[in-house]
């Protein structure tokens, strides 16, 4: 009898061109969780989102964003492909998100979080993934989240920079004193376009800020 293979490496192996037909063409083609604008500047927003559910894959030995990131997703490729107690098919949304924290990995090294916001039909039952994934839904209440948008690939080194950005546009904001990066409170990379999309690529950094500081209701 053929010995059975561990789903994990098989993801490994997934053609990239798989992924990226999975992934929409540009942002706004595919569903993405529900937010509204409540603070905009040149260089940043803030942005106030609903209750959400994401799956997230834990990925505590990787000391890359970039690798992170990779490997991270091709689990859940798995999960969205019918790696899970139903054997359902889900539908790819946007954006995938890593998030960092910094300080919380090996070596004081940063930890990260890969996560796929779950389309509306899956919100409140979210297919339970296979053990072996080592996935794990995540509910995020209505909150309030800085963005400043880069084009590009996100890699290392950039996302750091422009987190630095958006922490530099913070303090000179009225969200000055509502958050405290660069503690070890995470931050998150949001990425929205297919990885053979060259030109006109989108990503964001989001940070949680607090909303009532500035008097903002949360639903």
């Amino acid at each position: 009898m053929a010995k059975q293979q561990n789903p994990i490496p098989m993801a490994l192996s997934l053609p990239l061109v798989l992924v990226a037909l999975l992934l929409p063409a540009a942002r706004g083609s595919g569903e993405t969780p529900q937010y509204t604008t409540v603070h905009a500047e040149s260089d940043f927003e803030v942005r106030l989102y609903r209750d959400t559910v994401w799956m997230s894959a834990p990925t505590p030995d990787i000391p890359s964003f970039h690798v992170a990131t990779k490997l991270g997703f091709h689990r859940l490729f798995q999960y969205l492909m019918g790696a899970n107690l139903n054997s359902s098919r889900i539908r790819m949304t946007t954006p995938v998100l890593t998030s960092v924290v910094p300080g919380a990995g090996p070596l004081h090294s940063s930890a990260y979080f890969v996560r796929f916001y779950l389309p509306t039909k899956f919100q409140a039952s979210p297919p339970v993934p296979l053990p072996e994934l080592n996935l794990h839904p995540d509910t995020w209440p209505s909150h309030c989240i800085a963005v400043r948008s880069f084009s590009g690939y996100a890699r290392d080194k950039n996302v750091v920079e422009e987190a630095e950005k958006l922490a530099m546009s913070l303090s000179r904001s009225p969200w000055a004193n509502s958050t405290n990066y660069p503690s070890n409170s995470a931050y998150s990379v949001a990425q929205y376009s297919s990885p053979f999309r060259i030109i006109g690529r989108v990503n964001e950094v989001w940070f949680d800020v607090d909303c009532k500081s500035t008097g903002v209701e949360t639903y």
